[in-house]
């Protein structure tokens, strides 16, 4: 047998993944934006817990050769193509919504029933969205419904969205939403500052009255019972967002209610961020339609905040300055994020205004809102097309 130093070298050289980058310049452009991405997450700490796997993902999907997030001709899947199966199957998305419902307190939903009126109103993007994205876009109306519903500010529901209606455009959509979520901190100020005066957003509001145990037993069977009776395609999210509150109420499952809301969870968003990266590749994400989605999305969020001050302005002039209109801008999903914003800029103003439990009551509207806009959706879309 002749053995060649060189030419097993060579083999091994034509072979690698040097060799293909070289054949294909879109996926160098692919890794360098998940370079970014991880930058992002790390360096600049924009939603670090899912925005850091998703760029590894991505990573490791366009690292060419390596077949982890591949079919083979053979069907044997890749490593990420079989956790890629826990999207395809929503799986991922409801249980993620369990672990956000045992985080949640909605007590101050409750004190303050009202506040659901500011979630509803944050939902304004979604649908602006949905539409814009239909008629100034093109885009079909299924893919009209992912975008859209990245104004909303939930990850897991856009997730879930977009993989029943448009899954080809998951990765983009996902991204976006994430992204955004991060940014709130930056994205809100300048609407909230805008459409508020400054006298309204100086009004410290009157303490939440206490919500007995009872009530918050009550809650999450009730709205699961009403909300999915009413748009069935709700149940996936609804259903596991309420039984994970339950499990955090009831009192008689506080283990359960600690494995939902940490080791769960963050296995999830292991499995969640690694399927959504591995699914962005060059040939679906670098697009004209990948930049039209990211600024819908953004254009989505902004409207989304928009509606939640303006409803804030009005409940302001109805209840005669009892609501200070800043905590509207809380009624988007991302919990607790957007009543953080809302309290740091109502502090900026008045020094002694303390409005994070009074926000954290539309935020927490804002999570059961844009799991009824998702249902909405999945109810529609499949009737009109």
């Amino acid at each position: 047998m002749n053995f060649s130093i060189t030419a097993v070298i060579g083999e091994i050289l034509s072979g690698s993944g040097y060799a293909a980058l070289l054949q294909e310049p879109k996926t160098i452009i692919m890794i360098l934006i998940a370079f970014l991405l991880l930058y992002m997450g790390i360096g600049k700490k924009f939603e670090p817990l899912l925005l850091v796997p998703i760029a590894f993902g991505m990573l490791l999907a366009n690292l060419p050769n390596s077949g982890i997030a591949i079919i083979s001709e053979e069907g044997h899947r890749g490593l990420l193509k079989i956790f890629a199966l826990g999207i395809e199957n929503e799986v991922y998305p409801p249980l993620i919504f369990m672990g956000v419902g045992a985080m949640t307190d909605f007590g101050p939903l409750i004190a303050r029933p009202s506040s659901l009126i500011l979630g509803a109103a944050a939902q304004f993007g979604i649908f602006t969205a949905f539409l814009g994205s239909m008629l100034l876009c093109g885009f079909p109306v299924n893919v009209a419904a992912a975008i859209g519903i990245i104004g909303g500010a939930d990850g897991p529901t856009a997730i879930l969205v977009t993989s029943r209606l448009a899954a080809e455009y998951l990765p983009a959509i996902s991204i976006a939403a994430y992204s955004y979520m991060a940014l709130i901190p930056m994205i809100q100020p300048p609407i909230m500052k805008a459409f508020t005066r400054k006298k309204d957003r100086e009004i410290k509001m009157m303490q939440l009255r206490p919500v007995s145990k009872t009530e918050k037993i009550i809650f999450p069977i009730a709205v699961a019972t009403v909300v999915i009776l009413l748009l069935p395609d709700t149940a996936p999210l609804i259903g596991m967002l309420m039984l994970g509150n339950l499990f955090k109420e009831s009192g008689v499952t506080d283990r359960l209610s600690d494995v939902a809301q940490n080791a769960l969870c963050n296995v999830l968003s292991i499995l969640l961020g690694l399927s959504v990266g591995s699914m962005a590749v060059a040939e679906t994400f670098l697009t004209l339609q990948t930049i039209m989605i990211i600024a819908m999305g953004l254009i989505a969020f902004c409207l989304s905040t928009f509606g939640g001050v303006i409803f804030g302005n009005i409940m302001c002039w109805v209840t005669k300055g009892k609501i200070n209109p800043l905590i509207g801008s809380a009624g988007v999903s991302a919990v607790p994020m957007a009543a953080r914003v809302a309290q740091q800029v109502g502090q900026k103003e008045n020094p002694s205004n303390f409005l994070l439990m009074h926000a954290m009551g539309p935020n927490v509207a804002g999570v059961i809102g844009s799991a009824v806009a998702a249902g909405f959706f999945l109810t529609l879309v499949p009737m009109l097309l």
